[in-house]
């Protein structure tokens, strides 16, 4: 069920009103529980099986955690959790690829009356796998981690995994695992900030103006922007832009950079706006990521809760910073390979992640001249960004090596107005929501204010204020064709 279609603006309508009727109030967490097993059937109902897997695995291993003395059997349940979730996610995500490292290595050519080979060959890959995958993940750990820390206890005030009968606990984690507004691309929820949260809501507490900001900003992102440069990004693909100059390929190439951002930002913003609709807070997911002045600041700003997720249950458990420049720098490639590989079952994504753990190596250990200005910087990192996402656009590897031949070859070949001149008009409302906080206008290091702050500031609350019914307007009159958002494809 798409965010951008009727049925679905029908669906949160129903959800909304029987969410907040009196008669429902106790049943709150039930309701959304099944608004959100209808969202992820809607279109491929056998896959809900799939998800309620999950749940239980996840119920019964954090629940045994919860529930047993012994620290040792707690561990091994843990071990048995974690171990449960990733056999999931690397049966449906990566079986096929699995299977074809096997098949080829032992030079083995399938038939079909190779059932179980087939099989592999052929399993569909569950939309939101790896994002639910990777908050049962959380769930399993953080409730091993409050069990086994005195300290993390007092700070809460309460075991709030432990305190609760298990048809409780059932509902809340079936509940924090299958949220419909985040379910399928995040942002990704860790379990020690959504569990507090699950308690009555009322009405009369919704922020508004956090929702309607969400929301509008969300839409228009991914429907006036994203679904528009779509339909010039798409030349991108095979064999065309071998016919096509360099600077039209690069062109394109700015403009999907400017779509991945507006299609996933825009899908966040629509999560944390619905979810506030009902009372519940969402991290963050995008901070400006294209004014980053390095590859670790981009991965600060850029897809916050996935980054959060594997510094805390993957980078520093492997040791992080804490031994030698050497480990750290293996624990960064580790890490940013497995987040490449995280996005898709395929070995352009780990180059992917190995080009991005190599940058973040950069950023650790070479100090820019500072003769190097901001600015430069921004561009010099946008620009490592975009030819990153072209291993997005060209998932076989080979292509995203002939695209680079072809900037080469072509630079002789004209430009193509017709298809560069919609990229950058449609990419030009990124560039301005992002140069508020361009670097030289901020204050984040002493140097001459170009705009006075109290003026700066007032100047950008007025155009923000102003920019929301040209956006509306926008929407309205210039939405582009309905599409999947690009992070359901992971």
């Amino acid at each position: 069920m798409l965010f951008t279609s009727f049925t679905f603006l029908v669906f949160v309508l129903i959800t909304f009103i029987l969410y907040y009727l009196p008669i429902f109030k106790g049943i709150q967490v039930l309701i959304l529980v099944i608004a959100s097993f209808i969202f992820y059937a809607w279109s491929f109902p056998a896959l809900l099986l799939l998800l309620i897997v999950s749940i239980g695995i996840n119920v019964l291993t954090s629940f045994k955690i919860c529930h047993t003395e012994n620290r040792q059997v707690r561990i091994l349940w843990a071990i048995l959790g974690v171990a449960a979730n990733l056999a999931v996610l690397g049966l449906f995500k990566y079986g096929a690829l699995l299977t074809n490292l096997f098949t080829n290595f032992f030079n083995i050519n399938p038939t079909p009356e190779d059932a179980l080979i087939q099989t592999l060959l052929h399993l569909p890959l569950p939309i939101g796998i790896s994002f639910y995958t990777f908050q049962g993940i959380s769930l399993v750990v953080d409730v091993l981690r409050q069990q086994d820390s005195e300290w993390e206890v007092k700070k809460h005030q309460e075991k709030y995994f432990v305190h609760l009968t298990p048809i409780r606990y059932l509902l809340n984690t079936s509940f924090f695992l299958s949220f419909f507004p985040q379910l399928v691309a995040g942002p990704i929820v860790r379990a020690n900030d959504f569990y507090p949260q699950i308690a009555r809501k009322y009405f009369q507490d919704i922020s508004w103006e956090l929702v309607f900001r969400s929301l509008v900003s969300g839409y228009f992102l991914k429907m006036a922007i994203a679904d528009n440069l779509k339909d010039y990004t798409f030349w991108i693909a095979y064999p065309y832009y071998q016919s096509q100059g360099t600077l039209t390929n690069l062109i394109l190439l700015f403009g999907y950079s400017m779509q991945i951002f507006a299609d996933f930002a825009g899908y966040s913003l629509i999560a944390i706006g619905l979810a506030a609709s009902f009372g519940y807070t969402l991290p963050q997911n995008f901070n400006f990521p294209y004014i980053s002045r390095s590859i670790a600041e981009f991965w600060r700003r850029w897809h916050i809760s996935l980054s959060t997720w594997l510094k805390y249950y993957l980078y520093i458990p492997l040791g992080g910073n804490r031994q030698s420049k050497v480990r750290t720098y293996i624990n960064l490639m580790i890490v940013m390979t497995l987040g490449g590989l995280w996005h898709g079952a395929a070995w352009s994504y780990a180059v992917w992640g190995i080009f991005h753990g190599m940058g973040l190596a950069e950023s650790d250990t070479f100090q820019w001249p500072l003769f190097l200005t901001d600015t430069i910087r921004v561009v010099a990192v946008f620009t490592f960004v975009s030819l990153g996402w072209l291993l997005f656009k060209l998932p076989e590897f080979s292509q995203a090596v002939d695209f680079m031949v072809t900037l080469a070859k072509n630079i002789e070949v004209g430009p193509d107005l017709t298809r560069m001149a919609p990229v950058l008009i449609f990419s030009l409302p990124i560039v301005i929501y992002h140069l508020p906080h361009w670097p030289v206008l901020t204050n984040d290091r002493p140097k001459p204010k170009i705009i006075k702050p109290v003026e700066k500031s007032l100047f950008w609350k007025t155009m923000t204020d102003l920019s929301f019914p040209l956006m509306l307007i926008f929407l309205l009159l210039n939405s582009g064709s309905s599409n999947a958002f690009i992070y359901f494809q992971f």
